[in-house]
């Protein structure tokens, strides 16, 4: 009987041979290879059983005679990795840009993100064949001059026009900064939720209700994050001539500007409110009700779009239901009451008040914090400021166009909600796939790199709505598994990894065969 056995070496690797049984003895007929990691004995079990195969030609039984030199490894390729990124590249549309270059720094960045220069080692760690970094750099000029970033709008339109839901579209900003002292027409010093002081830029992001990405754009670092907003979803709206969309954005897109001109655009919206403008909305339930609320309470009201509230009548007990024609000074506006909020805001209210008195009392040296008024050089604690902010915990408010016959209250509130996603994929833009720091320093570069990093959110939340894993585990699960090629005698052979119950479920889910693997 011949068959294929593994022996330990001295050497401390596994030696792959062919023997034959012969009585109580094993004669050994070839020597394969040496195997030192799991991969390589892989291969070698792979070439070992094709030889005894019938029918294989060269692969024979009948050897020469003679030992066969030892097995070299002269290729390995992430194959099933680079598969299922391009495989999302393509199924999206992204492949109508036409540049193989731009296509390998955007999964190459899915893959493993850092900068661009590097990304030829990632490619090379992975096994993929790549255009040379000179060409990449061109690629970045042509991407600006050819407008590929419309083209990849276009086609994620298509995507989520075609599997997913246009008629709401969730908008935030965020900041990219740079690793620089200077500042230019682009990269400038503004503000940050995080006090850095280093130039950067502002990046608005449109997404659908699932945090699919729609449009990205670019502004100056120092711009209002109010002035974003209509340049982006005008143009959006324009582009596509959709008509009767919603617009979710947070309190900080909230300015009589941005509303009016999404009104007169025929769009309609839903942003959050102030929770000092309460007091004005509520003033009918304040005078009938007081402070008191119940948990899950859904207030449908009014909120001036500028100054006071002259079409809410605090001496009527019942809220107003707004009526585009008749409260042409108002907005409609609703408030929610979370008894769970409001636990949350009282932590955080106590934890202010306790720093006011610490500085009032000289017990701590710091800026001006909420609830401190100074009068006269001495600092006193504002009660008044206190015990207005201790009456509106737990209310968050709402303001939009939308009349209630078409949105109720409570799918207000359930849209605004869906703003986390929006979030979402800034955070995977940030971390993941670390779209900062920026190390380009020209407007075309920068430009260039917001549209890779825009191309490389939407594989990944493709991929991530696909599997149900976020891409970082979708990469760390593929990653490993190699194709292996490996030359014996002068003759190549090729083997794999095993898959994993991992990445079986993933090209499951992505509709890839796992039998071609």
């Amino acid at each position: 009987m011949v068959f294929v056995r593994k022996v330990p070496t001295a050497s401390g690797a596994t030696a792959v041979q062919i023997a034959e049984r012969v009585g109580d003895r094993d004669n050994v007929i070839e020597h394969v290879g040496s195997a030192r990691t799991p991969a390589e004995l892989v291969a070698l079990l792979e070439v070992a059983r094709a030889r005894l195969h019938p029918g294989q030609g060269e692969l024979e039984l009948t050897l020469p005679a003679g030992r066969v030199g030892r097995g070299v490894i002269t290729g390995k390729r992430c194959a099933l990795l680079w598969q299922v990124l391009t495989g999302g590249y393509r199924e999206l549309g992204f492949d109508a840009v036409g540049d193989d270059a731009f296509e390998q720094m955007v999964l190459a960045r899915i893959v493993e993100p850092t900068s661009k220069a590097d990304s030829v080692r990632v490619l090379e760690e992975i096994g993929v064949e790549h255009a040379s970094l000179r060409t990449m750099f061109r690629s970045l000029k042509r991407c600006q001059d050819r407008g590929y970033r419309d083209t990849l709008a276009a086609a994620c339109y298509e995507h989520a026009s075609t599997a997913g839901d246009l008629s709401l579209v969730l908008y935030d900003v965020t900041t990219l900064y740079f690793e620089a002292e200077d500042e230019d027409d682009l990269r400038k010093v503004g503000y940050s939720k995080e006090r850095r002081v280093d130039p950067q830029v502002l990046v608005g992001l449109l997404v659908d209700r699932g945090g699919f990405p729609l449009q990205v754009g670019c502004f100056e670092g120092n711009k209002a994050e109010t002035a974003t907003i209509i340049p982006i979803v005008t143009a959006f709206a324009a582009r596509h001539s959709i008509e009767g969309m919603v617009v979710v954005a947070d309190a900080g897109m909230l300015s009589a500007a941005n509303l009016r001109e999404l009104d007169e655009a025929g769009l309609r919206f839903i942003v959050g409110s102030r929770v000092t403008k309460a007091p004005i909305d509520l003033a009918s339930h304040f005078r009938w009700h007081g402070d008191a609320f119940t948990d899950g309470q859904v207030i449908d009201t009014l909120t001036p779009r500028r100054g006071r509230n002259t079409d809410n009548d605090p001496a009527l007990r019942a809220e107003p239901v707004w009526e585009p024609g008749e409260h042409e000074g108002s907005w409609r506006a609703v408030w929610a009451y979370s008894a769970k909020r409001a636990a949350r805001d009282a932590r955080t209210l106590t934890l202010q008040e306790n720093r006011a008195k610490a500085v009032v009392a000289g017990e701590k040296a710091a800026r001006t914090p909420r609830f401190v008024k100074t009068s006269n050089g001495a600092r006193t604690l504002d009660e008044a400021s206190l015990a207005r902010a201790r009456r509106l915990e737990g209310l968050k408010g709402y303001v939009t166009n939308i009349p209630v016959e078409l949105m109720p209250a409570g799918e207000v509130v359930s849209s605004y909600h869906d703003l986390w996603q929006v979030e979402a994929s800034f955070r995977m833009s940030k971390s993941d796939l670390r779209a900062r720091p920026i190390f380009h320093h020209s407007k075309d570069a920068i430009e260039a790199h917001l549209t890779i990093v825009f191309a490389a959110l939407a594989i990944s939340r493709r991929l991530q709505d696909q599997t149900g894993m976020s891409i970082k585990k979708v990469v760390r699960a593929l990653r490993p598994i190699q194709q292996i090629t490996l030359t014996i005698g002068g003759h190549p052979h090729t083997a794999a990894d095993p898959l994993t119950d991992a990445a079986r479920d993933i090209l499951t889910a992505t509709g890839h065969d796992s039998a071609t693997h």
